[in-house]
């Protein structure tokens, strides 16, 4: 094989890669993640052949589709971080970007296979730990410049989240999409430091979710 052809190989077998990833994260958020490999490839535009060389098994597609979610959350809460000056509009971006992880949140709801897959995968674990920091160092931010109100924590905004993302069924398809950046806005509005009904509890911190995994129900 020539050397021009190498790369192109590289750049085609990377192409068919995401397209494959891309494909199982939507048909993942919408079905399930039991769904037939074969559709998947189909969705891909690919063959079962191709799908299968690059994710000999369900298991490695699920983890690639979780660090690939996860993956983007990252970059982009790096990049709010690093250009954001306000605190309050960098945690308020931050939360709208990180509704994308409601495709490995409904992974993990409906597949308990999938939860194990996912929680047990070191690189999600860097990942989602190196989140949590970034999320505590914007909600101190906005607590110490006064836009958030002061009796939460991180803990308690990584909660809301979960909750949020976890999503609704058998509702209109523009609304189930819709729904995770909109009713995270209106939670937004009632953590603004304002008067308002005290919270019962105390604020829950990194510390204590520290255990648990933020994109499950359990």
């Amino acid at each position: 094989m020539s050397t021009d052809a190498t790369p192109q190989l590289r750049a085609d077998a990377r192409r068919n890669r995401d397209r494959i990833i891309n494909a199982a994260r939507v048909v993942f958020a919408e079905r399930g993640p039991e769904v037939p490999m074969e559709e998947i490839a189909r969705a891909a535009g690919v063959g079962t052949g191709t799908l299968y060389r690059r994710f000999p098994d369900r298991d490695s597609l699920i983890r690639a589709v979780g660090q690939h979610v996860f993956g983007r959350v990252l970059d982009e809460a790096r990049a709010i971080a690093a250009r954001e000056s306000d605190p309050w509009r960098a945690l308020t971006e931050f939360l709208l970007t990180a509704t994308d992880m409601h495709t490995v949140l409904r992974l993990s709801m409906h597949s308990p296979r999938a939860r194990e897959v996912l929680g047990a995968d070191p690189e999600l674990t860097q990942v989602r730990g190196e989140l949590l920091s970034i999320l505590d160092s914007m909600v101190r931010a906005a607590q110490e410049s006064g836009a958030l109100r002061a009796d939460v924590s991180s803990g308690d905004i990584a909660m809301i989240l979960s909750i949020v993302l976890q999503g609704v069924r058998d509702v209109p398809d523009d609304v189930r999409r819709e729904a995770p950046a909109r009713y995270l806005t209106l939670v937004l509005d009632g953590l603004q430091a304002r008067p308002g009904t005290p919270l019962p509890g105390r604020p829950v911190t990194a510390e204590d979710i520290s255990m648990a995994r933020v994109y499950t129900a359990d």
